[in-house]
C-alpha cells in the first residue's frame, strides 16, 4: 500500500523518494548482506528488484513525439550515478572485512574466521550399514 502511494504519487517529489529508498528501503533489504554470498542469480534478482523501485521512482518518459516509454537498464543506472544495489553490498562486505581483520584474536567471530578443520572426509561414496551401494 506504501509502495502504490508513496512511489507513485505526483505529489511526492523524486528527490524525496529517492531519499527514503537510499535511507529506509535498502538498508531493510539488505540487511546483514556482509555475511551473504552473491551467486549470480542472486544478483539478477536484486538488480530487479532495484530497477523495479527505480522505474516506480523516477516514471516514464515522455518523447518527442508525444509517446510514453519505460527508461531503461542504462538510463536507471545513469540517474543513480552507478550506485547499484550490488555496489552497495560488496562495499558493505568490504567494510565487514576490515573490520573483522582489525579485530582482537580473542573474539569469537575472528576465531570462527581463523578455524581450520583438521578432519578431511573420506572418498567415495558414503557407505551404509557397513555395505557399498
Amino acid at each position: 500500500m506504501l509502495n502504490q502511494f508513496l512511489f507513485k504519487s505526483r505529489l511526492v517529489s523524486k528527490k524525496l523518494k529517492m531519499k527514503f529508498y537510499w535511507s529506509i528501503i535498502r538498508p531493510i533489504v539488505t540487511y546483514a548482506c556482509e555475511t551473504w554470498v552473491l551467486k549470480e542469480t542472486i544478483k539478477t534478482n536484486w538488480m530487479i528488484f532495484e530497477r523495479k523501485m527505480l522505474r516506480k521512482i523516477f516514471g516514464p518518459t515522455k518523447e518527442r513525439d508525444g509517446t510514453w516509454r519505460i527508461k531503461t537498464n542504462d538510463e536507471l543506472d545513469k540517474l543513480i550515478r552507478h550506485k547499484n544495489i550490488i555496489n552497495y553490498i560488496n562495499a558493505q562486505r568490504l567494510s565487514w572485512f576490515s573490520h573483522l581483520h582489525w579485530m582482537p584474536e580473542e573474539r569469537l567471530v575472528k576465531k570462527v574466521y581463523k578455524w581450520k578443520l583438521i578432519l578431511t572426509r573420506p572418498l567415495g561414496r558414503p557407505k551404509i550399514d557397513g555395505k557399498m551401494i
